[in-house]
């Protein structure tokens, strides 16, 4: 067997048991620090205009990641990365889908989001198919269309008036971080997962200027409506450092071991975690939610390739 660009070299029996277990528990991780951004986006959002959130975001985690980056990878390397494709995949992948994100969240509430974004499963699946680093077994299928189901009765507990046009936006920015995530993780190979990651963001950021850019020229509102508080320092610090910044080195990482169709099944699994974070700031318990959540747990199981982490 040849080497797989996503998920690395061919592995023992052994390996890729072990493999498959850390690359689920850094999804899981991935997902838990995620969904802590939802919430505190929420409370940013009563203030904040969702192109200026976004650039704050950013800019807040590459000032923290890039020294980070700096100390593990050596500022050779950082010098000589393909900062270029790096300005494609993180300005389409990070700029454009967490901005289509932030608005999808504003049009619907943080639940509902991460219930959206229970199509990633498949998307993701398709891009793997296409980009031949997966063969479509009989349980990864299935575990794809238990994932849909899970993801269903979850959004079955949404009101429809809550989608429409918030469901777009989620659904757009689903697709473009499977394909920006699957990118970062293929394309950028002497880059540790932190440069990974740092350097898409930096792509990001740059294309969160432009987008604030054009708005402050359309007469839009690009700065907060109240005074910036310690508050609004700490969901900030959330919402940029981890829900972004740690999680997608998490989510990075675990592509690097199962592949982005199969780590982005956790995806699915992030509207319970949102939920119960929300249930804990006072909202109510949602049982079909719940219900939801654990027929994606079970996909995830379904899913996996018993045999060996198999490289294409």
């Amino acid at each position: 067997m040849s080497p797989d660009p996503v998920r690395g070299t061919t592995l023992s029996m052994s390996g890729g048991r072990i493999s498959a277990l850390s690359g689920n528990g850094l999804a899981v991780a991935s997902m838990l620090t995620w969904a802590a951004g939802f919430p505190a986006a929420e409370v940013l959002l009563q203030t904040w205009p969702p192109v200026a959130l976004l650039a704050a975001r950013l800019a807040l985690a590459v000032v923290v990641m890039v020294p980070i980056w700096l100390l593990i990878d050596g500022p050779r390397r950082v010098l000589r990365a393909r900062w270029g494709h790096a300005m494609l995949v993180g300005g389409l992948g990070i700029g454009i889908a967490m901005f289509l994100l932030i608005v999808a969240q504003k049009l619907t509430d943080p639940v509902t989001v991460a219930i959206i974004a229970s199509c990633a499963p498949l998307m993701a699946t398709v891009l793997e198919l296409a980009a031949g680093t997966r063969r479509l077994r009989w349980n990864f299928a299935l575990g794809v269309l238990v994932s849909i189901v899970g993801g269903l009765i979850a959004t079955s507990a949404v009101a429809p008036a809550q989608l429409g046009l918030g469901a777009v936006c989620a659904i757009g920015a689903t697709g473009l971080f499977c394909w920006a995530s699957m990118a970062t993780a293929r394309d950028f190979p002497d880059l540790s997962h932190t440069g990974r990651t740092t350097i898409t963001f930096a792509g990001g950021l740059v294309m969160a200027s432009l987008l604030v850019f054009g708005a402050a020229q359309m007469g839009m509102d690009v700065l907060p409506a109240t005074a910036f508080d310690t508050q609004q320092a700490g969901m900030l610090m959330i919402y940029a450092i981890i829900s972004m910044g740690l999680s997608q080195v998490f989510f990075v990482a675990s592509i690097g071991k199962l592949g982005v169709a199969l780590t982005s099944f956790h995806i699915n699994i992030a509207p319970f975690y949102v939920m119960v974070i929300m249930v804990m700031m006072g909202d109510e318990w949602n049982s079909t939610r719940a219900l939801g959540a654990g027929i994606v747990a079970l996909s995830v199981v379904l899913a996996q390739d018993r045999r060996v982490a198999r490289p294409a």
